[in-house]
């Protein structure tokens, strides 16, 4: 590494342990550090409606529930298409507290931070009972598992009495050290809380990654035989990595559950599940910061995508049939797009950008 660690126009690793800081500069440490306190405080500055802080909100669940789609998926190469389903085991896992002792109990309103956990670790349990087929199963066959794990799911809260037959089960509101959280601050309150998983999940997936456990996941995404001719233990680690990512959901799902106050299975559907795979793919597979851009870039095509379509319904009135097929036909469309001409995502275009600036003026 160059002497100066602010000035540094390349990285120069004299040994493996400089290879694995988590920050290379300390300006990509500066730069972060600013950002994360923007992220912090700009509310306090910038009044948003809840309308637009529910949005997003909701940009920040869907981070969290890529960042878990993306270990399994990027880093460790198996195709899951049954994630909205672990979402929804951490969301349900909410709702069978409310079932069972009432909306507003002390659990649910005041040790939150425990049910929130607790939904992470049914999620965990599931992904692991799940990532079981892939022992023995990989690819296309892998991702019917998967597919069928989301039908199971959808069916059993469809005909499930205990789950109201998916209709909306309702959580109460949680207090916080000033008492309850007010109707006008539910939405700025859950945004710090989301942020603070983020950056918990963004640091703990990064140690993660510069492990030997995190480089088993690479290894088997890349060659599962060679892994295991390298002492590497491929079924054990397809098994972790899918209760990994379902821990994140469960995380992510409980957060839903408790931002929208109720429960219901049209959250959860494969719809959904294509929805999570979308922006893994758009954002960059096989990067941690991949799973911030693809729920940014979906989540504002869909509210451009949907006022597009409003706009083409009011003025345009015969062209009923072309406003309905606006928002599958755009979705398609990016997700085509990418995976011909940007395959590695946004985050290629970000690395591509950091590279210009740290190499600048030189070219090479």
């Amino acid at each position: 590494m160059s002497s100066n660690r602010w000035l540094a126009t390349g990285n120069y690793f004299t040994s493996y342990k400089e290879e694995q800081r988590i920050f290379f500069t300390n300006l990509d440490r500066a730069t972060l550090c600013i950002f994360i306190c923007i992220l912090f405080i700009w509310p306090l500055f910038i009044h948003v409606g809840n309308k637009y802080m529910l949005v997003i909100d909701n940009i920040l669940v869907a981070v969290i529930a890529v960042i878990g789609l993306n270990l399994v998926t990027g880093f460790a190469g198996l195709i899951s298409i049954g994630h909205a389903a672990f979402v929804g085991i951490g969301a349900y896992t909410i709702a069978s507290f409310a079932r069972l002792l009432g909306d507003s109990h002390v659990l649910l309103t005041h040790a939150w931070p425990l049910t929130i956990l607790m939904a992470g670790c049914m999620g965990a349990i599931f992904g692991a009972v799940v990532g079981l087929p892939a022992l023995r199963l990989k690819h296309l066959y892998l991702a019917i598992a998967t597919l069928s794990f989301q039908m199971i799911f959808q069916w059993t809260i469809n005909f499930m009495n205990f789950f109201d037959q998916g209709q909306t089960i309702s959580v109460g509101r949680v207090f916080w050290l000033t008492g309850k959280v007010a109707r006008k601050e539910h939405y700025l309150f859950w945004y710090y809380v989301i942020l603070v998983v983020i950056v918990l999940a963004g640091f703990a997936v990064r140690n993660l990654l510069r492990t030997r456990y995190g480089r088993c996941l690479v290894a088997v995404r890349d060659n599962d035989r060679a892994a295991d001719a390298m002492g590497m233990h491929p079924g054990f680690t397809k098994v972790y990595a899918f209760a990994l990512a379902g821990f994140l959901a469960g995380i992510a799902g409980a957060l839903h559950a408790y931002l929208y106050r109720g429960v219901g299975i049209e959250s959860f559907t494969l719809h959904h599940s294509i929805n999570y795979l979308a922006m893994a793919i758009v954002g960059g597979l096989g990067t941690l910061h991949g799973s911030f851009w693809g729920p940014l870039a979906i989540k504002i095509l869909d509210l451009q995508v949907e006022r597009l379509s409003e706009w083409t319904g009011s003025h345009l009135t015969a062209a009923t049939n072309l406003t309905t097929a606006l928002r599958p036909l755009s979705f398609g469309l990016v997700i085509v797009l990418f995976l011909m001409f940007e395959p590695r995502g946004i985050a290629n275009w970000w690395r591509i950008a950091r590279s210009y600036v740290k190499m600048w003026p030189f070219r090479y």
